[in-house]
């Protein structure tokens, strides 16, 4: 029996989201119950007035603080515009505010991400690339993989020239325990396409995200 030839589409479809689980998600009542469980375990009282309803503040603000994992950032990059009149510069969104989690301790990580990309006759919303940022922030991260994932994920839908994405952050899993070093900053990047081969492009790009003079803005 002749096998026949595998088809394959030109455009496969994306890999799914690893970070995304569907299986064994607790009742918000098990939540608030492991919220009371913390409670007593370091040493205090849920029952007491200021605590009774902490349980169900936590849990509410989980929700905020993991949003992420409900949200899909494929999709906020669906609605794209070909009418750019031929713009064919790098298109910058700088200090993008983020707030995430360490996937090691739970404590916050806050800092900023610097967001460009070169098109390829299209463009998208930049409120879009934010969201972007937003949805992979909100959940359980390390930034190396934060600054990857964004990076991977716009590249991969708008394919366009080139990508690149900074991230500088604090984590407080080092300033407000273990070492105990604050004000350290951590920096980390990632370069696709143009940015990543050609070094005036990437260095372009350094000069736009370091201050408003290099872009021709004034502070009056």
């Amino acid at each position: 029996m002749t096998k026949e030839p595998d088809v394959k589409s030109q455009n496969p479809p994306l890999p799914k989201d690893s970070d995304t689980v569907s299986t064994g998600k607790p009742s918000r009542e098990q939540a608030e119950e492991a919220v009371r469980t913390l409670l007593r375990w370091a040493g205090d009282d849920p029952d007491r007035e200021g605590l009774v309803g902490t349980p169900d503040r936590v849990v509410r603000s989980y929700e905020e603080f993991f949003a992420g994992y409900d949200l899909d950032p494929v999709e906020m990059l669906a609605r794209t515009f070909e009418e750019t009149d031929g713009y064919d510069e790098m298109v910058i969104l700088r200090d993008i505010r983020l707030e995430s989690h360490c996937e090691h301790h739970m404590v916050p990580i806050i800092g900023k991400c610097h967001v460009a990309y070169l098109p390829d006759r299209r463009v998208v919303g930049i409120s879009k690339l934010a969201r972007v940022v937003e949805v992979f922030a909100k959940r359980l991260q390390i930034q190396e993989k934060l600054t990857a994932q964004i990076a991977n994920t716009i590249n991969d839908v708008l394919q366009p020239k080139g990508v690149a994405v900074i991230i500088e952050a604090a984590h407080q899993c080092m300033t407000t325990r273990g070492i105990h070093k604050p004000g350290v900053t951590m920096v980390t990047s990632r370069m696709l396409g143009v940015f990543r081969d050609n070094p005036a492009t990437r260095k372009e790009f350094m000069s736009l995200i370091q201050g408003q003079h290099s872009v021709g803005l004034s502070n009056a």
